[in-house]
């Protein structure tokens, strides 16, 4: 008997970058631009590669590179879930032995701006490091109707210098922090819907191009809802903006089943100059704080009890 087995393994090739230009077909001149980043690892028959040493199973990280590239080429990668599905598709039923494939795809966000007082054609400023990100997990064993698919807004940094407040909390002899009806809030968003396989449909209906507007106007609108609650809100506490920011895109977005935020509180501290001639300071110079930082977390589903 073997001393160790293999529980469970996975391999194929990440940071395989390309930047897509998309093409208006009455005007060429008119274009947009995709740069993303993906991963994409491989599940399936490859047991025999770690347990003996036997290569004949693999299909090489510079094939799953290449792959990659070329269905870049081919294929139409806007919006990257769409792409996603397409590879997802191609490998597991490229290689009879692999079964199934995680893919991650992050796009940087490149938005045009405006020359004349009208809208670029094709000039763009890289607004980093905010990303959108795409995950899917897919196992072909479980049809192409089942599969796991999430799309997150990632590092857009807000701030807003007053309309927060944070009072009320719990209280013991370890309890420093002041109270406080008018603060900075500052934090780095990181927002995920995840979607519903059986409302949203196949992996060929998404590779197809069927959702692209799903996805497109479920992005906008999370992204929107997010700025727009964050902006309006006399904030109670991060716990309870996150929690209406979820509620407010589940709302909009019935094909999304769970949405989660996780915020980190980046803290400006006010400076005290009372020791300089009594100098006051009313929430108007702060110190930004890097760490240590506060970091909250929900994940929020419909209550299907009230629809």
């Amino acid at each position: 008997m073997a001393y160790s087995y293999l529980s469970s393994s996975t391999y194929g090739k990440d940071n395989v970058k390309f930047l897509k230009v998309k093409k208006d077909k009455q005007n060429p001149k008119k274009q947009e631009v995709m740069e993303a980043t993906v991963k994409v690892l491989l599940k399936g028959g490859f047991e025999v590669s770690y347990t003996e040493a036997d290569n004949s199973v693999i299909v090489p990280t510079d094939t799953v590179k290449n792959t990659i590239l070329i269905h870049a080429r081919k294929y139409d990668t806007f919006p990257i879930e769409k792409f996603a599905a397409e590879l997802a598709l191609h490998f597991t039923s490229k290689y009879s032995h692999v079964t199934g494939c995680t893919i991650t795809i992050t796009q940087d966000r490149w938005i045009k701006y405006d020359v004349n007082g009208k809208e670029s054609l094709h000039s763009f400023i890289h607004e980093g490091p905010e990303k959108k990100i795409c995950h899917l997990d897919y196992d072909q064993a479980s049809g192409s109707s089942s599969y796991k698919l999430l799309t997150s807004i990632k590092d857009l940094t807000v701030l807003k210098s007053t309309n927060s407040m944070f009072y009320g909390y719990n209280v013991c002899e370890y309890t420093t922090l002041k109270p406080t009806k008018d603060r900075i809030l500052s934090t780095d968003i990181f927002a995920t819907w995840e979607w519903s396989s059986q409302k949203l449909g196949s992996l060929e209906s998404i590779r197809d191009g069927c959702k692209d507007d799903i996805f497109n106007n479920t992005y906008y609108q999370a992204r929107d809802i997010t700025l727009d609650i964050f902006a309006k809100e006399n904030s109670a506490s991060v716990q309870a903006t996150m929690y209406n920011m979820a509620t407010a895109i589940l709302k909009v977005a019935p094909q999304v089943d769970f949405v989660s935020y996780e915020l980190p509180n980046k803290h400006y501290f006010l400076f005290d100059f009372k020791w300089y001639k009594g100098l006051d300071n009313e929430n108007e110079l702060f110190y930004p704080s890097p760490h240590p930082n506060g970091l909250i977390k929900c994940k929020v589903g419909r209550n299907s009890s009230k629809l």
